[in-house]
């Protein structure tokens, strides 16, 4: 992207109100740029959450990692941020009126592919519901009680469950009975607690 078109980007991010959308334009117009470097950026935790329930979950900031880089030079991120007018660094940049983490590696154990959302400036890569799902079950319970991301797996459980987005169930289990995760149980409980508040049949239901 040449100087212009970054330029009115950036203008159009910060003039949005929709924290949603102004998430889903930053990580479009951040992951095109990255791409231009080689580098393939997959939006993660609670940010990717809020963008695929489109705004049922509030994040409050975008989060990103890379998909095919062990690490990312320190001057490399300084540079490519910079040419969005970033502040901050090496990781968190505040640009646009939000914050942005560029963080390491992406983290993924399912076997479903990444998520693909279109964006103003380019196509976006999610992470993967599935371990979305599992990985936020397990943050609300481990090392201990955790309300906001208690509230935040119940939105995106309530969203998958009402038919705003398809979920291989099978591979969450599969999932979380890895030793990574370990938490079919804590998996089971909330999905099937959530289906009952909604009046349907959990998908994980055990008769």
């Amino acid at each position: 992207m040449d100087a212009d078109k970054i330029k009115l980007a950036v203008a159009d991010i910060t003039a949005e109100l929709d924290p949603t959308i102004k998430s889903l334009k930053m990580a479009s117009l951040c992951s095109t740029l990255w791409a231009e470097h080689g580098v393939e950026l997959v939006v993660v935790g609670g940010s990717a959450i809020e963008i695929l329930t489109e705004g049922a979950y509030a994040s409050g900031d975008l989060d990103l990692c890379h998909a095919n880089r062990v690490t990312l030079p320190i001057r490399q991120r300084q540079e490519i941020m910079g040419q969005l007018g970033a502040k901050g660094g090496p990781r968190n940049w505040q640009v646009a009126g939000m914050y942005v983490d560029v963080l390491g590696p992406v983290e993924s154990f399912a076997r479903t592919p990444f998520r693909r959302v279109q964006g103003p400036y380019g196509e976006v890569q999610v992470m993967k519901a599935e371990d979305l799902l599992v990985e936020r079950v397990l943050v609300s319970v481990y090392p201990g009680d955790n309300p906001t991301a208690l509230d935040c797996a119940r939105k995106f459980i309530a969203v998958i469950l009402t038919g705003g987005l398809g979920m291989d169930w099978n591979e969450v289990l599969r999932l979380a009975n890895l030793p990574e995760y370990r938490n079919v149980k804590e998996c089971k409980t909330l999905v099937n607690e959530v289906a009952h508040e909604l009046g349907i049949k959990s998908p994980l239901h055990t008769d």
